[in-house]
């Protein structure tokens, strides 16, 4: 049985960078595809960042693209987002995702297709 558990939010100052953790026990092997998603607020579900199996495939959206990293040590069974630069745009609920399958570049910014989600963990970056 897989489970994620997310870590590192908090309250972050304007321009400083902060990394969240996502832990992964159940099987690691069995999640070759990793997400992170976030939400803010009053505002619906976004996609930030998707990683493939061998870090082959990236995919970040827009506002991510240049300023967080998703990165994956198989041996820590941890996923982890690096943002850097964060302004109060940011401040959102973070969850990360996993899937059993391997998804083409096209796919990974649909939630649909990760089964497996964390609790989140809040990032709050203020005014």
């Amino acid at each position: 049985q897989v489970q994620l558990v997310e870590s590192g939010g908090g309250l972050v100052q304007a321009g400083e960078s902060a990394r969240l953790s996502c832990t992964i026990s159940g099987g690691v092997s069995n999640t070759p595809t990793v997400a992170w998603f976030r939400q803010a607020p009053g505002k619906d579900r976004e996609f930030v960042a998707a990683r493939g199996e061998g870090g082959a495939r990236i995919r970040a959206s827009d506002f991510a693209r240049g300023r967080f990293t998703i990165s994956r040590d198989n041996a820590k069974n941890t996923v982890y987002l690096q943002m850097k630069g964060l302004p109060p745009a940011d401040t959102a609920a973070y969850w990360c995702a996993a899937s059993s399958r391997n998804f083409i570049w096209g796919v990974l910014a649909d939630p649909a297709q990760y089964e497996f989600w964390g609790q989140g963990t809040q990032v709050t970056v203020p005014s």
